[in-house]
């Protein structure tokens, strides 16, 4: 089964994350340099990788309204899809604070080295927005849960009252 690749776009960095087969896990893969290389290095991973559809991160004003960093990322999804061929889809998925999750969570693990920061925030960001869009394509009934006729062997004792 295809993958999914996620691009968190910036100016300097460009972050990659990547999907299991099963579409469920977002995954950091690599940061890139935003160079004019960008688009052909990333046609090679989706041809290495098999992906199946990209995700780009679209960043929306708080407003909603797109900015100019919104058309610098059009532009370069156009690019993209030009380097491809057009064979792979490519959707746009609205990253706002997609970065500031991933900075939160570099601080949580108690990274805090700005070169250390500095790999890996991108493809975190990138895997904010993937896991994002992986949860809003299976929706609230894709989580794995039993149903309410399966019977859990926990659930068999007798319910106990207090005294």
């Amino acid at each position: 089964m295809p993958r999914i690749l996620a691009i968190d776009h910036g100016t300097v960095r460009i972050g990659l994350a990547i999907s299991d087969e099963m579409e469920i896990i977002a995954s950091p893969l690599k940061t890139l340099d935003a160079n004019r290389e960008a688009e052909r290095n990333i046609a090679r991973i989706v041809r290495e990788k098999h992906i199946g559809k990209i995700v780009i991160g679209m960043p929306f004003h708080m407003n909603g309204d797109k900015g100019g960093a919104a058309e610098r990322v059009e532009k370069f999804a156009t690019s993209l899809g030009k380097e491809l061929h057009h064979a792979v889809p490519i959707e746009f998925v609205d990253e706002r604070l997609s970065s500031v999750e991933a900075e939160a969570s570099l601080s949580r693990a108690g990274i805090t080295g700005k070169r250390e920061r500095n790999e890996i925030v991108d493809q975190l960001a990138a895997v904010v927005i993937l896991q994002e869009h992986l949860n809003q394509q299976r929706g609230p009934e894709g989580f794995l849960l039993p149903d309410a006729s399966y019977e859990l062997p926990w659930t068999d004792e007798p319910k106990r009252r207090r005294k």
